[in-house]
C-alpha cells in the first residue's frame, strides 16, 4: 500500500491528499519518503521560525520532557511563569492564557470579549482567517468556510478593511470586540495601514469594544518588529500568539492588557494542555535565539532586500508583507506553486494571484537566491 492510498483509508479527507510525504529535516530544508531535498519556504505556515531540528529548540524540549513534561493547569512550572513574564515584556501589562493554537487563543479571546459585554456581538474584516472552531469560524470571513457549520456565533459583521466609516458605522455600544489581522495572510499577505489601525483602537475605545489584534501569523518577530502592529504606535485590549511562538511545538498564547487580563474569573475558561511546560519551554527557547541572534532587525532588513529583488521579476506585479512574511502577486499562483514543488521549492498560494512566503528567520542569502532565480526562470518559461 503506497502512503496515498494510506492516507486516503485511514484518513478523514479534510486535507484531501498530501503533496509530500515528509521524513525529515535540517535548517530551511527537509526530505520526502524518496530522498528528494526541498527549500522550505512556507516554514509550516508561519511556524518553523528557527527552521527544523535547530538545535536550542531540541535540547530545550528533550531537556524539559526528562524533567517535568505535563501537570495540567492545576498546578504552574517554572517555564510557564517565564513565559507568562518573557511576553509580558514585548507587551507590557498584559496577562497571558496559554493555549494549543492560534484558533484556541483566538477562541478564548472572543470568549473574554464576550464576557467582557455580556451579549455583545463582533465585527471583522473581509478577508479575514482566524480559525476553524465555530467560535473563530464565526469571525473568518470566507462563506466556503462557514457555510456548511451554520448558524454560528452571532451577530458579527464584517467590513471592508481600510474603510473607517464602515467600521465606525458597525461598531456600537453593542460591540464586544472588533477582532483583526495586521496582515491578513488569507487575503494575500495584505497590510492594514498604521492609519487604519489608529482609527480602529480609536472607535474601539470610544464605543468601550475590545481590540482583539490577531498577530498569530505575524507576530514574533517575523515582519521585523515583534508586533506588526506596533509602526502603529497603539496599544490593543487583546493580542493572540501562536504559529513561531513554539517554532513548531504547538502553542498559543491569549495575553490580554490591563483591565482586560482581569476579565476572566475562575472557571470561565480552561485547557488540560495549555501552557503545557514543554511547550512553553519551547517559547522560551525560540525567543532566546530570536534575541540572542538579533533576528528580528535581520527580518526586517532581509525581507526588504528580498522584496525588492522579487518585485524587479517580469511577471511580478508587486509584492505585499514585510520581514519575512511576503505575498508575490503572480498570475495563476496555484500552478505556479505546484511548478515550484517539481524544482524543489516550497511556497503557497492562498489566493489565485498570490504566492506566500513565511520561511525560517535563518534562511541564508544564498537559498533566497536559489528561489528568486527558480521563480525567475518559470516566469520567464510562461512567457516563450
Amino acid at each position: 500500500m503506497t502512503w496515498q492510498e494510506h492516507y486516503a483509508t485511514d484518513f478523514q479527507q479534510v486535507f484531501g491528499t498530501p503533496l509530500l510525504n515528509l521524513v525529515r529535516g535540517e535548517g530551511s530544508i527537509v526530505t520526502d519518503d524518496e530522498g528528494n531535498d526541498y527549500l522550505d519556504l512556507l516554514g509550516g505556515i508561519a511556524v518553523t521560525c528557527l527552521g527544523h531540528n535547530h538545535p536550542a529548540l531540541v535540547d530545550a524540549v528533550t531537556t524539559q520532557l526528562r524533567t517535568l513534561g505535563h501537570v495540567s493547569n492545576f498546578f504552574t512550572t517554572p517555564p510557564q511563569l517565564a513565559l507568562a513574564e518573557k511576553l509580558a515584556s514585548y507587551l507590557p501589562g498584559a496577562k497571558a492564557f496559554f493555549a494549543n493554537s492560534g484558533t484556541e487563543a483566538n477562541e478564548a479571546a472572543l470568549k473574554l470579549a464576550r464576557k467582557h459585554r455580556p451579549g455583545g456581538g463582533f465585527v471583522a474584516l473581509s478577508g479575514c482567517f482566524h480559525g476553524r472552531t465555530m467560535g473563530t469560524l464565526s469571525v473568518t470571513h470566507k462563506e466556503a468556510y462557514r457555510t456548511p457549520f451554520a448558524p454560528l456565533i452571532e451577530p458579527v459583521v464584517f467590513v471592508e478593511p481600510e474603510d473607517v466609516d464602515a467600521l465606525r458605522a458597525a461598531v456600537t455600544e453593542q460591540t464586544a470586540a472588533v477582532i483583526l489581522e495586521p496582515i491578513q495572510g488569507e487575503r494575500g499577505v495584505v497590510a492594514l495601514s498604521d492609519s487604519y489601525l489608529r482609527a480602529a483602537r480609536e472607535i474601539t475605545q470610544g464605543a468601550g469594544a475590545l481590540l482583539i489584534v490577531d498577530e498569530i501569523q505575524s507576530g514574533m518577530g517575523r515582519t521585523g518588529s515583534f508586533f506588526a502592529h506596533t509602526s502603529a504606535g497603539i496599544t490593543p485590549d487583546i493580542v493572540t500568539l501562536a504559529k513561531s511562538l513554539g517554532g513548531g511545538f504547538p502553542i498559543g498564547a491569549m495575553l490580554a492588557v490591563g483591565a482586560t487580563g482581569d476579565v476572566f474569573a475562575g472557571g470561565d475558561h480552561g485547557t488540560t494542555f495549555g501552557g503545557n511546560p514543554v511547550a512553553c519551554a519551547a517559547a522560551l527557547a525560540v525567543l532566546d535565539v530570536i534575541e540572542e541572534e538579533g533576528l528580528i532587525a535581520n527580518n526586517a532588513e532581509v525581507g526588504a532586500a528580498w522584496a525588492r529583488e522579487l518585485a524587479e521579476l517580469d511577471g511580478v506585479a508587486e509584492v505585499r508583507g514585510s520581514g519575512l512574511l511576503l505575498g508575490v502577486a503572480v498570475a495563476d499562483a496555484a500552478t505556479l506553486h505546484k511548478e515550484l514543488l517539481a524544482e524543489g521549492f516550497i511556497t503557497n498560494a492562498p489566493n489565485p494571484e498570490t504566492l506566500r512566503l513565511a520561511p525560517s528567520y535563518l534562511i541564508t542569502d544564498e537559498q533566497r537566491a536559489a528561489f528568486t532565480a527558480a521563480l525567475r526562470e518559470l516566469l520567464e518559461r510562461r512567457r516563450r
